[in-house]
């Protein structure tokens, strides 16, 4: 009966929903260049190249600010890490509106953002754990996760549409705004944590964030998971990066490919939302991850091989769907398996891997490609079987002894 006794605040869904903003205004601004950039190249007057590295630069930049970013959070907690994050958004957003059209100043306002999203990426688990009870935070995390799909999704829908309105100064400078205004609500709005646990002492306390680190690397099931992330995002990453160029040589114009990669994203909105909720209803982790990676695999042979525009679309939501669905439950499983250790420690590290990934995957996606046909599908297979093997290792994982002690909490 002990460990029953906490209590749950309603305030838990302001917080989580002021962390959204965070999370999907970030986000937006990473991908605001990816569906002008042809437009970009030419308002700038640089190569369209240049433009991918305003994108690039968020991977690169993350690579050396995800461990600071992870000891901020557990140090400080979620207020202060994603305050940061969000500030800089804010700031930077607003000033790369006001530097364009100088390249250079955009290019340097970009890698301010970049800073700033470790710092709001990497504390999904966190913000699940202090507010959340056990049985919901697949749920938390998969709305944390959701904000980042959200805010890709807002990014390639809106700019084209406010750049013809605005211009693209003033999309940027409208973005910019918002951003800011993101940042002061989150500050004003934003708790640490509630005024009692939502859970029982024995599932809230962590260690320090680098003997977190040792411990992690010490569990076989955490390194399993590193490796599914490496894969699933780093497919992520490559696919939506060029789905112009994987269904380009089939025939199908820049139009419909905009609309392909728009419904990948629908699909992972929609798989973010129910399938974590399945996963806390049932209280269990890796069947999910499983069935979310086998549904991958017959997504990504659709877009592979689909030689029907009907056909692809329907592919690209089945990926999305189960790809991105298995984001938030990873998070919540990798934050469960490594307990005591802290959580933004966890989510922080299979981010990484993702962005490691992510830059391999594209390069070498574009390295793999026909140079007869600019045709992709040797580079989707080769992703397909790497698909496989991670399906293969998840199929490998022990279940989350978090959530099979803890089944009448």
């Amino acid at each position: 009966m002990e460990a029953t006794q906490y209590r749950i605040y309603p305030y838990r869904w302001i917080v989580l929903l002021v962390y959204m903003f965070a999370v999907s205004i970030n986000q937006l601004l990473w991908i605001t260049f990816a569906p002008i950039t042809s437009s970009a190249a030419a308002h700038f007057g640089v190569s369209d190249l240049s433009i991918g590295l305003l994108s690039m630069s968020f991977m690169i930049v993350y690579l050396f600010v995800s461990f600071p970013a992870s000891w901020v959070i557990d140090t400080y907690g979620i207020r202060v890490a994603v305050g940061i994050g969000a500030v800089l958004t804010g700031i930077f957003g607003l000033m790369r509106g006001l530097a364009a059209p100088d390249y250079t100043l955009v290019l340097i306002s970009q890698i301010g953002i970049a800073v700033g999203q470790p710092f709001v990426l990497n504390a999904i688990t966190k913000v699940a754990a202090s507010w959340f009870p056990l049985q919901e935070r697949a749920t938390a995390s998969g709305l944390g996760t959701l904000a980042i799909y959200l805010g890709i999704f807002g990014g390639l829908a809106l700019t084209p549409l406010l750049t013809l309105k605005a211009g693209l100064d003033g999309m940027l400078v409208i973005y910019g705004v918002v951003a800011l205004v993101i940042a002061v609500i989150f500050l004003i709005a934003a708790k640490e944590h509630p005024p009692t646990p939502p859970c029982p002492p024995d599932q809230e306390e962590r260690t320090l964030v680098l003997e977190g680190y040792k411990q992690m690397m010490r569990k076989k099931d955490f390194i399993l998971l590193m490796v599914i992330f490496f894969i699933g995002l780093g497919l992520f990453n490559g696919v939506t990066t060029w789905i112009e160029n994987i269904v380009g040589p089939r025939g199908f114009s820049i139009t419909q490919a905009g609309m392909i990669g728009s419904l990948m994203i629908l699909g992972g909105i929609i798989g973010a939302v129910v399938i974590p909720l399945l996963s806390d209803r049932y209280r269990k982790r890796t069947p999910f991850i499983v069935l979310a990676l086998a549904g991958t695999i017959a997504g990504l042979a659709g877009i592979t091989w689909a030689g029907t525009y009907g056909l692809l679309l329907a592919s690209a939501f089945i990926m999305g769907l189960f790809l991105l669905s298995s984001g938030p439950i990873g998070f919540q499983y990798g934050a469960e398996i490594t307990y005591p250790a802290p959580e933004a420690a966890s989510n922080g590290i299979l981010l990484l891997m993702g962005q490691i990934s992510g830059i391999i995957f594209i390069f070498g996606m574009d390295l793999f490609k026909s140079k007869e046909t600019g045709s992709m599908t040797l580079s989707l297979v080769v992703l397909i079987i790497l698909t496989a093997v991670s399906l293969v290792l998840a199929a490998r994982l022990r279940e989350s002894a978090l959530m099979t002690e803890n089944r009448d909490t």
